[in-house]
């Protein structure tokens, strides 16, 4: 096939614009599509100035030059002359390489949002979630962002933060309504254009120190999880470009993006709050010395992902003596703590009588009895009451071990008393006995998380009640929270980390000396 020949036709009428130029860099010929480029007779330098290098330069400047005339974009491929011309065949790319530059820009930003869901995620705290977001905008979306999360009286917390510097957390009492858009995306409602926003009415607040002036400004709504996580205001300076509706409708995917872990944050934080303030109602007190009598004890749950189970332990002040109570829900874990919670509760309640501990037992087994199913509770009574040279002690056991009582002179000595579960039958059956404790002397009470642990040097053996018992023998003469301590301390070197039931341990002793 031929090639179209400087001067004919097929070259003057080509689609492709076609310029001829002289060594010298001047423009000999342009065919008709060339014409409306450059004419005929102008010099490339200072014309089109890239193209110009691009001769000066050929042919050691390589086959293809590329640059702007206007508004379009073009390459350039040269063909020489005999006569030192070149023409230079014009392909517009323009288009070309404005779907090479979206695909970038598209690419950016898909970078830009997989890394923002990966970097908030990672974070369960919502203020750390409000800096991120904040950095992250201020980084790649704008000069200063702020991250406005909805508040009541005392203010709206929020984050800003300029490109460049580290966020800085405030608490606005402002009125949002003060920024076009504000109010209304705090309480969810799609954004409205930035071209509606007046740069220039803008107040103080909402511009950083040292910023200057505003040029531009996006306010979008963060949506959280059927309730608004807050707005996000992005601001430009003036001497920046307005935002476009491109830029805009990103910015309202960054804001999805960041909401969404904003609002799991917040989430996360209330139940983690709700389950704290419940938690610390289910776990057993911090026992201290009261007058006339020492107590001690300590409590672990079967599993070390969870703060509460089925066992349990309280003391009582009720008049000149103490109600100890140590019990053992049936099952482990937060369904057995609700049971727990409850038996706490009715026992408390019942502390007016406790000094009938079968009427206790009856009124807790009547609480209980077919409304948690087939959990039941044992548990022991222990009424502790100072007396010349020592403590007296009540107890009563409701389906429970019985406590065991370490003399000074390291004789362990099991209670006298029984009884039925607490639960299960529609009468509970008990027996009480009286204990005295010589100054030195400690009662145990305990559950059966101890003498059932399995562990041991093949991690295949019971701890059961002869080794119970000699850790006790060696507490002979100790205070209750040194017993309680040692007998917790052998357990858990024998469980090493095996798996176990609820521990809960509770020693009252007699004090050596007078408080």
């Amino acid at each position: 096939m031929r090639r179209p020949q400087v001067g004919d036709p097929v070259w003057r009428e080509a689609p492709y614009p076609a310029l001829v130029v002289e060594s010298g860099g001047v423009v000999r010929e342009a065919n008709a599509a060339a014409g409306v480029l450059v004419t005929a007779g102008a010099a490339l330098r200072g014309t089109v100035d890239w193209l110009a290098d691009a001769h000066e330069a050929f042919p050691a400047g390589g086959p293809v030059a590329s640059g702007p005339i206007g508004d379009r974009a073009f390459e350039a491929h040269p063909v020489p002359h005999a006569d030192g011309a070149v023409t230079w065949w014009l392909v517009d790319n323009t288009d070309v390489r404005r779907a090479r530059e979206e695909l970038r820009v598209e690419r950016e930003r898909a970078a830009l949002l997989s890394k923002v869901s990966s970097a908030l995620l990672t974070s369960l705290n919502p203020d750390r979630c409000m800096q991120l977001t904040a950095q992250l905008a201020a980084d790649h979306l704008a000069d200063a962002a702020w991250v406005i999360a909805p508040g009541g009286v005392a203010g709206h917390p929020a984050t800003v933060c300029v490109r460049g510097d580290a966020p800085v957390h405030h608490r606005l009492v402002v009125d949002p309504d003060d920024v076009a858009g504000l109010g209304e995306a705090l309480q969810g409602f799609p954004p409205v254009p930035s071209r509606w926003i007046d740069p220039a009415s803008a107040p103080d607040w909402l511009v950083p120190d040292g910023f200057g002036a505003i040029g531009s400004i996006v306010v979008t709504p963060l949506p959280g999880h059927g309730v608004p996580a807050g707005a996000l205001v992005l601001l430009r300076r003036s001497a920046d470009r307005a935002y476009t509706p491109d830029e805009e409708v990103f910015a309202r995917l960054f804001a999805a993006r960041a909401g969404s872990a904003i609002s799991a944050a917040r989430s996360f934080a209330a139940q983690a709050s709700i389950t704290e303030t419940l938690v610390r109602e289910l776990l057993p007190p911090v026992l201290h010395r009261v007058e006339g009598v020492e107590l001690a004890g300590r409590y672990r749950p079967a599993s070390d992902s969870e703060r509460v189970g089925g066992d349990f332990y309280d003391v009582h002040p009720v008049g000149d003596e103490h109600l100890a109570v140590l019990g053992d829900v049936c099952g482990k874990g937060l369904e057995a703590a609700v049971v727990t919670g409850k038996v706490r509760s009715v026992v408390q309640a019942l502390l007016p009588m406790s000094d009938d501990h079968q009427r206790v037992l009856t009124l807790l087994n009547n609480a209980l009895l077919g409304r948690h199913g087939t959990r039941f509770v044992t548990l022991v009574l222990a009424s502790a009451r100072p007396v010349q040279g020592g403590v007296r002690l009540r107890l009563t056991s409701g389906g429970h071990l019985p406590p065991l009582v370490v003399r000074t002179t390291g004789v362990v000595e099991e209670a006298p008393t029984s009884g039925t579960l607490v639960g299960v039958l529609p009468e509970v059956v008990s027996t009480t006995a009286e204990v005295v404790l010589a100054p030195g002397e400690t009662c145990l009470l305990y559950t059966d998380g101890i003498t059932e642990a399995v562990g041991g040097p093949l991690g295949d053996e019971m701890f059961g009640e002869e080794r119970l018992h000699a850790a006790l023998a060696a507490c002979a003469g100790m205070p209750a929270d040194a017993v309680a301590e040692h007998v917790h301390m052998v357990a858990a070197e024998w469980i090493g980390g095996g798996s176990h039931d609820d521990i809960a341990l509770l020693a009252v002793t007699a004090p050596r000396h007078a408080s």
